[in-house]
């Protein structure tokens, strides 16, 4: 039975599995908690609590079902808390996180995934995710014009490594990126910090605001974006779990690290097909034992969230920006492709995407919000009205 346990394929899947998460995402955890105001032992905080929250659950549900369940952070949550928190106090931030995670445990406890996901198209949701994952691709050719070897090496092992190796184009970019840097000059490496994170308290504070502008469109873009396509993953490789469950676990989860810094917990999908396929393992009833090696590994990251954090920090800026674009680039085309797919809601979706990506806030609410809520209020206007409007 132990012996079970020791399979390298289990043990090299969960591995991967997790080096692809944290290197494609991490910094864009990293951008976040930066724009919510947070210190530096406040943001090694974060990657303890986010790591904990997702060794805990991966482990938990993985033994629970026999499946592997991964657990991940959102990353498209991530960029919209980068984007959306300005203006905000960490205490708000906090209480964001709070807000997200009680959505997600009612959605489980009243059966609800299915249902709210049908109030907001696929078209919708896709729109606000595209407006909100903008900048990132635009700041990915503005830093190839700040630092042209740097991110055009950068670019260039991307654009190649789709064709070759396009599971782990994101770690080898990034590898790249850090070689070239350090060629350079430009890590600081001297900054490392190499010490176990300590777990920090943020007293939460509820505003109108940041749960409209923020909260709301970080829980829709959390079930549209994650959940969905990771109870996709697992059912297209056979696993046929009720969502319920792993939605109260990961919605529990947030409420109980939501003031450490855990923004958000929700099914992995990318990273999650890594364990879920036949590399795993060729037995499906094995292959619960990769995710939860995953696991193993997230708490690793978590206990050193403060090494992981000090690690980015000596990053050059451009090389976090292109990272960040680089990794989001595949969300950002599938998000739009899937915003214009559906003819009938294109103008909705489009408008919905105009005014994301706008950076529009009214009363101190943020553009997500408006631009779901137009798109919304345009899709319920009789057919022959728009046609007119068209014409």
């Amino acid at each position: 039975m132990l012996k079970a346990w020791f399979n390298p394929s289990h043990i090299a899947a969960g591995f991967i599995a997790v080096l692809v998460g944290y290197t494609s995402s991490a910094v864009i955890i990293f951008q976040a908690a930066e724009a919510a105001g947070a210190s530096a032992q406040e943001i090694s905080s974060w990657l303890w609590a986010l790591g904990i929250g997702m060794a805990v659950t991966s482990i938990g549900l993985s033994l629970r079902f026999r499946a592997p369940v991964l657990i991940a952070w959102s990353t498209p949550g991530g960029a919209l808390l980068s984007t959306g928190l300005p203006g905000f106090s960490l205490n708000e931030a906090i209480g964001v996180f709070l807000f997200n995670a009680a959505l997600i445990t009612l959605c489980g406890l009243l059966g609800w995934f299915d249902r709210i996901m049908r109030l907001v198209p696929a078209s919708l949701a896709g729109a606000m995710l595209a407006g909100v994952l903008l900048p990132f691709g635009l700041n990915l050719f503005g830093a190839l014009q700040e630092q042209t070897l740097l991110v055009g090496l950068m670019l260039a092992c991307y654009l190649a490594g789709k064709l070759i190796f396009p599971r782990y184009v994101i770690p080898v970019a990034l590898l790249v990126g850090v070689l070239v840097a350090a060629l350079a000059g430009q890590l600081h490496l001297e900054q490392l910090n190499w010490s176990l994170a300590q777990p920090v308290w943020t007293t939460p504070a509820l505003s109108i605001q940041a749960l409209l502008g923020v909260g709301v469109p970080l829980f829709i873009v959390t079930m549209a974006s994650q959940n969905v396509p990771g109870m996709a993953v697992l059912r297209a490789n056979g696993y046929q779990l009720p969502a319920s469950p792993l939605m109260t676990t990961t919605g529990i989860t947030g409420l109980l690290l939501a003031p450490f810094g855990g923004y958000t917990f929700n099914l992995a999908a990318i990273s999650a097909a890594i364990c879920a396929g036949k590399d795993a393992d060729p037995d499906p009833s094995q292959r619960f034992r990769a995710s939860a090696w995953g696991g193993f590994f997230y708490l690793l990251t978590g206990l050193f969230g403060a090494t992981v954090a000090s690690l980015f920090a000596a990053f050059p800026q451009a090389l976090v920006m292109a990272i960040a674009g680089l990794a989001l680039l595949g969300t950002i085309g599938n998000a739009l492709a899937t915003a214009l797919h559906d003819e009938s809601q294109r103008e909705a979706a489009f408008l919905t995407f105009l005014v994301t990506a706008s950076g529009l806030a009214l009363w101190g609410i943020g553009s997500a919000f408006w631009g779901l809520l137009l798109g919304l209020l345009v899709l319920r206007l009789p057919p022959s009205r728009v046609r007119s409007r068209r014409g």
